[in-house]
């Protein structure tokens, strides 16, 4: 009997010993590092393609103030969470979640699972922008005009925009459809080497080295921002898109789905779930004051992608009133051609100089289209300034067609060109220094021999990521690109975060949470994180999770195809194979929760057949995992 006992005592050492720090964890040389880590994983490509388009798709300044209440609520407190988290522990993602709950150890290797398919897609949106940025130093840029006519595709450039055409045929060689694969495309292929290369020397030496890189990825993109922005404000037009993007439409509130998409942005703007934000706040020192880091983290990220959504919306603004502008002259053009004809009643014709093709307002056009435009001899077109504002205001759509197209516009076009797409570059890079961070620091945190080769797992994970990503550079791969975009990272990660919230609020304890975090800070947080925590977040969070599921099976997932007699993308029905692999994709990320459930269910039984322990404290459930006093003389000790 005091045999087994021995070896129990000896079998929950060895537990608690894997489940504290590591003796030897690195640490951030500075606070400007880390703070560097942190904003550049969370300020992303999302600030720049996504947040205009539903900040412009949902009520404009209204959405802005949905936005700010929901990061309030829910986004900063879970955001203070999981920094608190990883830096009383000091562990990846995995060593967390087991410290605090080891039936609930699945948690972090979901968020590994999470990290790398959406490490898998967004370096192949890098290696999209490494082919732009390479192809800007030319004059003219190559999308401004269409190739010599020797074939159909040609004709079809000139009918289309020359942007478009460049994208699709030239960039993608895209197939018509998901179903037609096609062969790689070697400027994709040899431009993804490029970027995963670039993500593999900047984590060669683990933060030591990712951070010099942030440096320069981190501020960079905010210098070309303010520059767009000077130089946006200068053009024609600028003011009117900006106005018509912060245009307040407070009817919106009482859209359930605006709701939900606001909820959405918000987490993933900050970057919950991905075990980055845990991966990072574990280089700390445990006094660091990991309060004030998640509201300035998480305000400069809401500050950046305003920022980015004026400037693109100033662009647009510009782009939009040259497209119309040269709409009037065109029909002007027709009205005289017409008239000359003797087909137009002189009475019908709007007052302008007709020497002047170009003196003839927008404001006047439109009223004598509405009157008239439909009656005449030929068809004339509504040049209306709202409709070409809301073309193409998404994700890649935004990037690579329209924002290119606005730029082609400018003086200098070369230049803003390049620049722009340095600055998408470096977005790009920081974002997946965080996202590789969140899958190796938890990896070799939990395991010994891969934390003894480390570097030999960093170069080994991006030759994988780069085998694997070869999928996305076919000619269908940006119809894959897509899918792992809406459907490999929503659920899963929300899931995720539904159970880390309970799993710190309600397992673990809100209050006893926040008694760890006054022995770490020597301050106690206001006791409203409680109720955050255990009710406002985790109602939020699952009234999210139920929106999500019911939008998937309510409507049919959806892939954009390019219509070309439309001059639009238009949603198709994914085939039934791609809703397998869809399902596949969230099921594989979510596998490993149950999977780590059962694992210690059926170890902790098999273990309390074999021993018997007897405890004569009155103790909460996860106080002998995670006892509080070892968070204390930690704390003390540092």
């Amino acid at each position: 009997m005091e045999k087994q006992q021995a070896e129990a005592e000896t079998h929950c050492e060895e537990d608690n010993q894997d489940a504290s720090e590591p003796e030897a964890r690195a640490g951030w040389n500075n606070k400007i590092e880390y703070f560097l880590a942190q904003v550049g994983f969370s300020v992303g490509l999302g600030n720049v393609w996504r947040f205009p388009y539903l900040c412009h798709q949902n009520g404009g300044g209204s959405f802005l103030l949905l936005y700010v209440l929901m990061l309030l609520i829910v986004g900063i407190p879970l955001f203070f969470m999981e920094l608190a988290a990883g830096q009383a522990i000091r562990q990846g993602s995995i060593g967390v979640w087991k410290y605090i709950s080891p039936r609930l150890v699945g948690i972090g290797y979901s968020s590994c699972v999470v990290c790398f398919f959406v490490a898998l897609y967004y370096n192949v949106i890098l290696a999209w922008s490494l082919f732009y940025l390479g192809n800007s130093f030319q004059s003219p840029l190559p999308w401004t005009t269409c190739p010599e006519k020797t074939n159909e595709t040609v004709y079809k450039c000139e009918d289309n925009s020359t942007t478009s055409y460049f994208w699709y045929r030239k960039a993608l060689d895209v197939t018509n459809n998901i179903n037609e694969m096609g062969s790689f495309n070697p400027y994709v292929v040899g431009c993804l080497l490029a970027a995963w290369a670039i993500v593999c020397l900047g984590m060669f030496k683990g933060i030591k080295s990712s951070v010099k890189v942030m440096y320069f990825s981190s501020i960079f993109p905010y210098v070309v921002l303010i520059c767009f922005l000077v130089r946006g404000l200068l053009l024609e037009g600028a003011w009117e898109g900006i106005t018509f993007m912060f245009y307040p439409k407070l009817e919106i509130w009482g859209n359930i789905q605006v709701w939900r998409q606001a909820a959405t942005q918000v987490f993933f703007a900050l970057g919950l779930g991905f075990g980055s934000i845990i991966a990072y706040s574990s280089y700390n020192p445990k006094s660091n004051n990991c309060h004030r880091d998640a509201y300035t983290v998480s305000f400069i990220n809401f500050f950046t992608s305003v920022l980015a959504t004026l400037v693109v919306f100033a662009v647009l603004g510009f782009r939009a009133n040259k497209i119309v502008a040269e709409c009037v002259v065109r029909n002007v053009n027709l009205l005289l051609t017409e008239a000359q004809k003797g087909s137009m009643d002189p009475s019908t014709m709007p007052v302008f100089n007709h020497s002047d093709t170009g003196s003839l307002s927008l404001e006047a056009y439109r009223n004598w289209f509405k009157v008239h435009g439909s009656h005449g001899p030929v068809n004339f077109t509504d040049c209306d300034l709202e409709t070409e504002m809301q073309k193409g205001v998404q994700g890649t759509g935004l990037v690579f067609i329209v924002f290119t197209e606005a730029m082609s516009l400018l003086p200098g076009s070369p230049f803003w060109s390049a620049l722009f797409f340095l600055m998408l570059l470096n977005l790009g890079l920081s974002t997946m220094f965080g996202t590789m961070e969140g899958i190796l620091t938890p990896l070799t945190d939990r395991f010994k021999t891969l934390a003894n080769n480390k570097t030999k797992l960093t170069v080994f994970g991006c030759l994988v990521g780069f085998l694997i990503g070869l999928l996305f550079t076919q000619r269908c791969g940006n119809y894959f690109v897509m899918m792992f975009d809406d459907y490999s990272a929503t659920l899963p990660l929300i899931i995720v975060v539904v159970f880390e919230n309970f799993s710190v609020s309600w397992l673990y304890g809100a209050d006893r949470f926040l008694d760890d975090i006054e022995a770490m800070l020597g301050w106690r947080p206001s006791v409203a994180y409680k109720y955050l925590w255990k009710y406002i977040c985790q109602l939020a969070m699952l009234a999210l999770l139920a929106a999500t599921t019911i939008r998937m099976f309510m409507k049919a997932p959806t892939y954009m195809v390019w219509n070309e007699d439309k001059r639009s993308e238009l949603p198709v029905p994914y085939p039934g194979w791609a809703l397998a692999v869809l399902a596949l994709l969230i099921i594989f990320a979510m596998l490993p929760v149950p999977l780590g459930f059962f694992y210690t269910l059926v170890r902790d039984k098999i273990s309390s057949d074999q021993y018997t322990i007897v405890s004569t404290k009155s103790e909460t459930p996860m106080t002998e995992i995670a006892p509080s006093s070892q968070w204390n003389e930690d704390a003390r000790s540092a």
